[in-house]
């Protein structure tokens, strides 16, 4: 872990966060390197005997220096949006090592990827699969692709981050996928390399991927049967994190639980883990403003579901804790932000010793955190820090209210 108490205050790596939280003020998204190292290299190390590529999702956290950080160590990205290869790109990232997933690829970004050179797309539905037939062969280059079966799976997650069930919008069924994949080998500006699943994220159990590699696994033997040969297979990403009590499976219990299913299969293997390399390496810093006792005791602080909104969207439970010791006796607070909205909750029944001023870490804030941050309420979105053993950088500044209207434009009516 690289969160730990020294003399009775909580550090990350060797920064004491409540100078962080004094120099760069809160609310404030603190990373650290190692931790989003060592989980990198933990995913290498684990599929180190098989030829592997690993696609960091993008979508759970886009800071440019975290893409960075995971670009010098030599991995790939997944994506789902233009303005996500852009930020792969800016931040040096390999477009040959970049897979393009998302069921909604607008014209203009699949021509964005092709010019870029990326390593495939994941096509999510034959309407997507003519779309860039026809773009690629317009720019007189072929596109290569991957169908992202369905294989109807049940991830076992929450209902909100499953993918892989045949009600989800994400994939082609796969049943279907043997007619589209000798579809695809007819069109133009075409070229087949590979086949992608993923069930869903947060998964705590290995039975369910196995089971889609499994069913993946058939189809590819049905495909090379009828001359349609693969050269990688996308595993997709979702191991879960400790939030609570969960016990994640490790890379390494992947890679053994998925050995005898992959032994002797030639292709190389992709796989798209987001939330497992960045959501421990984070901690989201709040000051309590005010105690509000009664009916519940209400911790009312300067963070809210505009900066953190996985609490609100999915009912998640997320750790806090104070930064420091507390003075007072604990007791138990619903931890709320000052936005307009019931919904705006951080945490509930969590016993603490607070007083205003006092600072709290929310933890497993690394994911799904700043990225899916808003400026709702007209509330600036929050600094982002990366700390390196005993330095701060500051890879985000806070937005300022001027940021709050940019791009905006006044009638001048008066």
């Amino acid at each position: 872990m690289s969160a730990s108490r020294r003399d009775g205050v909580l550090f990350v790596e060797d920064c004491d966060l409540t100078t962080l939280a004094e120099r760069f003020g809160t609310p404030l998204y603190v990373y650290s390197r190692a931790a989003i190292e060592s989980a990198w290299h933990a995913y290498d190390q684990a599929f180190a005997d098989r030829d592997h590529l690993i696609c960091y999702a993008v979508k759970a956290n886009g800071n440019l220096a975290i893409l960075e950080l995971l670009a010098a160590l030599g991995s790939g990205f997944d994506i789902v949006s233009g303005g996500e290869l852009a930020r792969v790109l800016k931040a040096g990232g390999d477009p040959g090592k970049v897979v393009f997933s998302g069921v909604g690829k607008r014209e203009d970004e699949i021509e964005q990827a092709l010019t870029a050179g990326i390593l495939a797309f994941n096509i999510e539905s034959r309407a997507e699969l003519t779309r860039i037939s026809a773009v690629a062969s317009r720019l007189g280059v072929e596109a290569p692709i991957s169908l992202r079966v369905n294989p109807d799976v049940d991830a076992r997650t929450h209902p909100y981050i499953s993918t892989g069930l045949k009600e989800n919008k994400f994939g082609i069924d796969i049943h279907q996928a043997e007619a589209i994949y000798a579809e695809a080998a007819g069109l133009p500006g075409i070229r087949i390399t590979g086949l992608d699943f993923h069930i869903g994220s947060q998964l705590t159990e290995l039975e369910p991927l196995a089971d889609a590699l499994s069913r993946s696994l058939a189809l590819v033997d049905r495909l090379a049967q009828s001359g349609i040969t693969l050269s990688h297979l996308d595993i997709g990403g979702g191991l879960g994190i400790r939030y609570q009590d969960e016990t994640p499976p490790t890379p390494q219990a992947l890679a053994d639980r998925l050995a005898p299913l992959l032994d002797q299969r030639p292709q190389r293997l992709l796989m798209e883990p987001g939330r497992a390399l960045v959501g421990e390496a984070g901690w989201l810093l709040t000051t309590v403003e005010y105690l509000k006792p009664g009916h519940r005791d209400f911790a009312i602080v300067d963070a809210a579901m505009n900066d953190l909104l996985r609490p609100a969207l999915y009912d998640a439970w997320q750790r806090i804790e104070t930064v420091a010791p507390g003075s007072t006796e604990p007791r138990v607070y619903d931890i709320v932000g000052p936005v307009c909205e019931t919904a705006d909750s951080l945490g509930s029944n969590r016993s603490l010793a607070l007083e205003p001023g006092a600072l709290l870490a929310i933890h497993g804030a690394g994911a799904y955190g700043f990225v899916m941050a808003s400026q709702y309420n007209a509330r600036p979105r929050p600094a982002e820090v990366l700390v390196d053993g005993g330095t701060a950088h500051l890879v985000r500044e806070r937005e300022t209210l001027d940021d709050l209207w940019q791009g905006e434009h006044l009638l001048r009516t008066s």
